[in-house]
């Protein structure tokens, strides 16, 4: 079915902008431009509201706003900063409002769209549903005119600001297993490069059938770290054969025989609560209400646009975008489409090639106090040389993948389309993988020099934060990259595996990670890590961060070289062991020195540790469930000393405030002095600011997550 294609009317306004700027009463309401949701494109935008005899007032649309900043800006060099000030309201948008070179402030003259004060511009790129009717049973339906006329298909849609649930089998929160893939994996590393092995699998008993749009279904499979989406090909009952249209990344029953998956968008699975389920056919829109919604007064909302702003340069020619700045906007709704013939599939989502709020060449920009909800991938994405901007105290949440992304898979070999010196600051990024599953938090790829700073990142099903983007000892792509004063929590969920508070790839001299709080990280398998040096990291500086109630690892290194993992606290792994070395080689993997590692489960030390080429000193170890604490091989200290290691280091209780309620402050009597540790303030990571913002993580209400062993 074909695509719709949506683009912003431009509007041609034919007002000479020279009238005087008047001063607004209200306090903090003066701006050279305003836009209202009552405004007119044709006026000259100067009023905030429209005068008496409608012939001015202000401006309908940011795209708009932007426009008559172009007239302005014609008539000669800015020669003071440029404020837009933007009413509160919904602000339909059909595709992305897009501002390119020409759009620039300067660094003494920058330009700002703003929320008026205590109110809120939402920018949604959905399209309302409207006339609904009771069907049988508990379901509405109402009909959506793109759809019957065969110009749009929507995979999602979000009711009173919640996300529902295309009709599954089985309900969410349950999976389906595989009787097996649908090619046998004689030889798993053969199997890797042959494409037969990734595109089939046998189902169990009747599972899958030939139901009814078959062909607009979409099944979901789970490979370790990340899930691929497939549209069906053909289903054969007899064999229990289902095919697929296109690969996945990883053979099928290549990590699990039985792997896990479930389909979606089956108009015979809508039997729950928040369920919906649109034919392709007919257009006709079917939902199962939830408990209190009044149908039909709910508010329901089928995103339309893929982007809802861009700020596109070209740096490879010398264009780029800056100093412009988005304060208190709310950009809401973004589409996620299913192609037949491409793989979906991939580490951090990575392959996804939109976001909600996308600069590509962009220079000293601000996304500030901004909102992005309700997406289909990520929300924010910094790219294709762009550089110094800064996303501060933003709301990011209900995300179709992760948060943040910075830089590319691929480094451009040219500084200026290298993207480097961004900043996340302050912002909550919260509730994503809700489409692809292996979003990320903040991701950056192959980008130097950014900063992720007092972030609060949580409830994602793969890693909080990702950095680097090479595998093994390639060339750095990735350096000088600061991760600090983030608060790291609830991720995986049980669903994923091989996942981590922060996770590093690739060679990395001068990346820092630093004063992070990451605790409740539970993978499906193996790998809920908190601290993750995997592939290659090297030369990166662990420092000052507080892990705990993790699945497999406080701090695993898989292979790396030369890392430094100092004076952090890391307690209560509940597997495998608290810290863990996988791959044995023949250079220094890291030095370990002033740590207090504190236990009730698992091994002090897992993984391997036979060829010492490691450095462990001056650390504090001890075993709260009262066993005897002990070293590789059953070693005792004295024992592991006699092979070089821990020289300086101690076995006694640190003397934690409340370690069973995970207060890691020290009492004065604390050992800890005796290796050299130097106590921190772990209650400063996190958000930071006024109450209302710090305390709106306190809001989430979650389960309890349980790690291995807990009741």
């Amino acid at each position: 079915m074909p695509k719709i294609r949506f683009t912003v009317p431009s509007v041609i306004v034919l007002l000479v902008l020279t009238l005087p700027i008047p001063a607004a009463t209200a306090e903090g309401t003066e701006a050279d431009f305003y836009v209202a949701v009552d405004g007119n494109d044709t006026w000259s935008g100067k009023l905030p509201a429209g005068n008496a005899d409608r012939s001015d007032g202000p401006l309908a649309s940011l795209e708009g706003a932007r426009n008559a900043i172009r007239r302005l800006k014609a008539q000669g060099p800015l020669s003071k900063p440029v404020r837009v000030l933007i009413r509160g309201g919904v602000y339909r948008l059909l595709g992305p409002v897009v501002f390119g070179p020409e759009d620039s402030g300067t660094e003494s003259a920058p330009i700002t769209f703003a929320a008026w004060p205590g109110e809120k511009p939402v920018f949604s790129g959905g399209i309302p549903v409207s006339h609904w009717k009771q069907a049988e049973g508990p379901l509405w339906t109402a009909v959506v005119p793109p759809v019957r006329d065969r110009r749009a298909y929507f995979r999602q849609m979000f009711v009173n600001n919640q996300r529902c649930i295309p009709a599954r089998f089985p309900n969410e929160g349950s999976t389906y297993r595989a009787a097996g893939p649908g090619v046998p994996l004689k030889d798993r590393n053969a199997a890797q490069k042959d494409p037969k092995t990734k595109i089939s699998l046998h189902y169990q008993n009747d599972d899958l059938k030939p139901w009814a749009n078959l062909d607009e279904a979409v099944v979901v499979v789970y490979h370790s770290w990340t899930t691929s989406r497939h549209r069906i090909r053909s289903l054969d009952p007899k064999e229990r054969l289902v095919e697929f249209t296109a690969p996945s990344g990883w053979p099928m029953g290549y990590w699990e025989n039985n792997q896990r998956y479930y389909v979606e968008n089956v108009r015979e699975g809508l039997d729950a609560p928040g369920e919906f389920y649109l034919d392709p056919n007919t257009g006709e829109l079917t939902y199962y209400p939830r408990p209190g919604e009044t149908m039909p007064h709910v508010e329901a909302i089928l995103p339309a646009a893929e982007e809802l702003l861009r700020v596109e340069g070209d740096a490879a020619a010398g264009k780029t975008v800056a100093h412009l700045r988005f304060e208190g906007l709310s950009f809401q709704h973004t589409r996620w489409d299913m192609p037949k013939a491409e793989m979906v599939d991939g580490q951090a989502a990575a392959s996804l090639k939109s976001a909600a709020v996308h600069f590509l060449a962009a220079r000293h920009c601000l996304l500030r106090q901004c909102e992005i909800a309700h997406t289909g991938g990520y929300a924010l994405w910094f790219e294709q040389g762009s550089k110094d901007n800064r996303a501060e105290q933003c709301h990011l949440h209900d995300l179709g993948a992760g948060g943040v992304r910075i830089g590319e898979t691929a480094l451009p070999q040219e500084p200026e389309r290298q993207t480097e010196r961004n900043e996340v600051f302050n912002c909550f990024i919260h509730d994503g993988g809700k489409v692809y599953h292996a979003g990320v938090g903040v991701w950056i790829g192959k980008s130097s020099h950014n900063i992720v700073r007092h972030n609060e990142i949580c409830d994602l099903l793969y890693t909080g934060v990702s950095v680097g983007w090479s595998w093994g000892y390639a060339p750095s792509s990735a350096h000088h990259n600061l991760i600090e004063y983030n608060h790291i929590h609830h991720l995986g969920w049980g669903q994923l595996s091989d996942l981590g508070g922060i996770y590093s790839l690739g060679i990395s001299p001068g990346t820092r990670e630093a004063y992070n709080l990451i605790h409740d990280v539970l993978a499906y398998s193996y790998g809920g890590w908190g601290l993750y040096t995997d592939e290659g990291s090297s030369h990166i500086v662990l420092e000052n961060n507080v892990v705990y109630r993790v699945k497999d690892g406080c701090f695993h290194q898989h292979y790396g070289r030369e890392n430094l993992v100092r004076n952090n606290i890391l307690a209560f792994s509940a597997t495998r062991g608290q810290v863990i070395r996988s791959r044995e080689e023949d250079h220094s993997s890291f030095t370990f020195e002033r740590n207090i590692v504190y236990y009730t489960q698992a091994d002090l030390l897992g993984g391997n540790w036979s060829k010492g080429k490691f450095t462990l000193d001056h650390n504090l170890y001890w075993n709260a469930a009262g066993k005897p604490v002990t070293f590789p091989g059953g070693l005792s200290l004295d024992q592991w000393r006699a092979k070089g290691q821990d020289q300086h280091s101690l076995v006694a209780d640190p003397k934690f405030v409340d370690a069973a309620g995970y207060d890691f402050r020290l009492q004065a009597d604390s050992p800890a002095k005796q290796i050299g540790f130097q106590p921190f303030d772990i209650s400063k990571a996190g958000l930071t600011g006024p109450p209302e913002w710090t305390n709106l993580p306190r809001q989430i209400q979650r389960p309890k997550m349980l790690q291995p062993g807990e009741k």
